[in-house]
C-alpha cells in the first residue's frame, strides 16, 4: 500500500497538472477565437503604426471561427471554418492577415480595395472606381518627431486621407518616383487589394497582389504598447503616450 501522504501528494500534482493544462488550452482558444496581440516589426503603416507597437487585433471582427481552425503548422496552412457571423472587412480596415507569398508569416496593411472594385494609382493618388482617395497634405512635424530613426533621413510628406470610413494619415518619400503608377485592375471576387500607409516603403498588394477572406486573421484594434528592443546601433526607445491609440 502507498503510504498516505505519497498518495495525497500525487493526488495533488494530477490536479494542479489538469489545471495548468485546463488554463493553457483555454488562454490558446482565446486568442484563437477572440483576440490576440501581434508586435508591429517593420515601418510598412507608420504613421498609423509604429515600429514596436504591440496591438490587440479582434480575431472575431469577420466571423465566429471554430478554434484552431486556421493554423499554420510549418508548410501547411488551414483555412478557418466559420461557425457564425462571417462578412467581409471594409474599406479601410487595418486587417492582419497570411502573407501569400509565406502563410507561415503575419502581415498588416489597410484594406484599400474591395471585390468588384477598380482600382489604380495616378501620380501616387489612388483611384477606387475611378474617384480619388483625395489626399490632403498637412505639417507632420509632430509625426516627424517621433519618427523613428532610419526613416528621419527621407524627404517625407505627409497627408490625410479618408478610406472609406477611416480617416488616417499616410506618408511618401518625395524623393521616391518607383512606384508613382499602377495600372487599372478589375479585384476579382473574395479578394482584397491592401496598402500600407507608409506608401513608399510598403511591400504590399502592388507587388505580390490580392489576398482571400480565408487569409484575413482579424482587425487591429489599438495599440496596447510600444517599445523598440535595442538591436546593433539602435536605442531603445520606450513609446507611453502611444499606450491606447485606437488603430483607425
Amino acid at each position: 500500500m502507498m503510504p498516505q501522504d505519497l498518495l495525497t501528494k500525487k493526488q495533488k500534482m494530477i490536479k494542479e497538472t489538469k489545471s495548468i493544462i485546463f488554463i493553457i488550452i483555454a488562454v490558446l482558444t482565446f486568442r484563437s477565437v477572440f483576440f490576440e496581440p501581434f508586435r508591429i516589426p517593420s515601418g510598412s503603416m507608420i504613421p498609423t503604426l509604429m515600429i514596436g507597437d504591440f496591438i490587440l487585433v479582434n480575431k472575431f471582427a469577420y466571423g465566429l471561427k471554430i478554434p484552431f481552425t486556421d493554423l499554420t503548422l510549418f508548410d501547411k496552412s488551414f483555412d478557418p471554418i466559420y461557425v457564425a457571423g462571417k462578412s467581409d472587412p471594409k474599406r479601410g480596415d487595418v486587417v492582419v492577415f497570411k502573407y501569400p507569398k509565406d502563410l507561415s508569416v503575419n502581415y498588416i496593411k489597410r484594406v484599400v480595395g474591395l471585390p468588384g472594385d477598380t482600382l489604380e494609382i495616378r501620380n501616387k493618388v489612388v483611384y477606387i472606381n475611378d474617384k480619388p482617395l483625395e489626399p490632403k497634405e498637412f505639417d507632420g512635424k509632430v509625426i516627424m518627431d517621433d519618427m523613428d530613426d532610419k526613416f528621419k533621413s527621407y524627404n517625407l510628406k505627409f497627408y490625410k486621407v479618408k478610406t472609406g470610413e477611416h480617416e488616417h494619415v499616410i506618408q511618401q518619400d518625395n524623393d521616391n518616383y518607383f512606384k508613382v503608377d499602377f495600372d487599372k485592375i478589375t479585384i476579382p471576387a473574395g479578394k482584397f487589394f491592401m496598402m500600407g500607409d507608409n506608401r513608399d516603403f510598403s511591400y504590399d498588394s502592388r507587388y505580390w497582389g490580392f489576398i482571400s477572406h480565408e487569409q484575413i486573421k482579424g482587425r487591429a484594434m489599438f495599440v496596447w504598447f510600444s517599445l523598440i528592443f535595442p538591436f546593433g546601433e539602435n536605442p531603445t526607445k520606450f513609446r507611453p503616450g502611444r499606450i491606447g491609440t485606437i488603430i483607425n
